[in-house]
């Protein structure tokens, strides 16, 4: 009995050190800023120790020859609810969600959940802020709102002390809105305190105010009409900024909530591309979101639509891929992961073909390891 019981333990160690250790071998690597041809990728105790066209080592070897290794997904505008959008995200490569507006000891536990391996990890602004009736107070639960710029220290104050990851602002005029005095007392009193803020508009004006205002980025792009050349210009000289453009949530909206047509549906989403290309051309970092559950998004494999409509806006492949990876990890200071680099923590997705020829094979994923430890695609 002693002889099959430690037989047994022998051999669970011996899927343990495998699972832990291994190399990737003879992959096309994207490492979050370039594409490297026939490398190969050592991961050990959840971390990226080597990367070279040749490695040595008694760990498991995983044939990589043909396929395509990318760092791990970045959604970096979700509403979730609960566990189970964490689970639905990492089972789809998506590693990391960037909660724009929820209840607070709800996101605690939730952001409890970042080191087990079958959740993706869980970055939150807290309550966004708001008016008093406006935007983000209709969801039934209660939430903060400000009706004056000295409001912006406390209200600032109550989300750091909740640890609250970055500032969420909401300006949206189809309600009673924020005054642009409020927006950019919030912008100052965030940043003193070292957070991202980000900003909810929907129309072009509020957009060059709140990035005037010095917000880090938008959490949409403005729908109403396009931006000045010399706005934008401006904008781009003087501010760094970046934008989540949720092109999905926008042209999805249309039909479902506007009763559009088919025909007003496709002219809304050409002008939003269009707008795209502009701040590509200019520039502007363009970051992945997808909004969910507003228009039924889901908050794993909708990215992937994400990803196939900022490339058909004309951005190209290699800088999508930035825009759901290195860029997220950078813009909002997520620590070492959005890069297959040595040091970093191996966040990696295997694929079998390269999206980088053709954006829709990012819906090819194989394999999915969260700091090292497999997690099983959702077929």
């Amino acid at each position: 009995m002693k002889t099959l019981l430690h037989l047994i333990l022998v051999f669970f160690v011996g899927i343990l050190s495998a699972q832990e250790s291994f190399v990737i071998k003879d992959v096309t690597l994207f490492t979050g800023e370039k594409v490297i041809k026939k490398t190969s990728v050592y991961i050990k105790d959840g971390i990226i120790v080597k990367v070279a066209p040749t490695i040595s080592t008694e760990a498991t070897v995983i044939n990589g020859n043909g396929k395509f290794l990318m760092p791990g997904m970045t959604n970096c505008h979700v509403h979730a609810w609960a566990p189970n959008a964490l689970t639905e995200a990492a089972q789809a490569g998506v590693l990391n969600l960037l909660d724009m507006h929820g209840v607070e000891p709800y996101q605690k536990m939730m952001k409890s959940l970042k080191d087990s391996t079958d959740y993706a990890r869980f970055y939150v602004a807290g309550y966004a802020a708001t008016a008093p009736e406006g935007h983000g107070t209709q969801y039934g639960f209660p939430v903060p709102t400000l009706t004056k710029p000295e409001d912006a220290v406390k209200f600032v104050e109550d989300r750091v002390n909740a640890n609250v990851d970055h500032i969420k602002i909401i300006v949206e005029p189809w309600k009673p809105t924020l005054s642009h005095e409020i927006v950019k007392a919030i912008i100052k009193e965030a940043h003193q305190k070292n957070k991202k803020v980000v900003v909810h508009i929907s129309k072009v004006e509020d957009a060059y105010q709140v990035l005037n205002n010095n917000a880090d980025g938008l959490v949409h792009i403005w729908t109403d009409k396009r931006m000045k050349d010399d706005l934008l210009t401006e904008l781009t000289n003087n501010k760094d900024f970046f934008v989540i453009p949720t092109l999905l949530t926008n042209i999805l909206v249309q039909k479902l909530y506007f009763k559009k047509s088919d025909e007003e549906t496709a002219k809304v989403e050409q002008f939003l591309k269009k707008e795209i290309k502009r701040l590509y051309d200019a520039k502007v970092p363009i970051l992945t979101g997808t909004d969910p559950p507003n228009a039924n998004i889901n908050h794993g494999t909708d990215l992937y639509k994400e990803l196939i409509l900022i490339s058909e806006a004309g951005v190209p492949n290699l800088e999508v891929l930035k825009g759901a990876t290195s860029y997220p990890a950078d813009r909002f200071n997520l620590g070492k992961i959005g890069y297959v680099k040595e040091g970093y923590i191996a966040d990696i997705l295997l694929l079998s073909k390269n999206p980088i020829e053709d954006i829709k094979n990012i819906e090819t994923i194989e394999s999915i390891w969260k700091a090292g430890k497999e997690i099983q695609p959702k077929k």
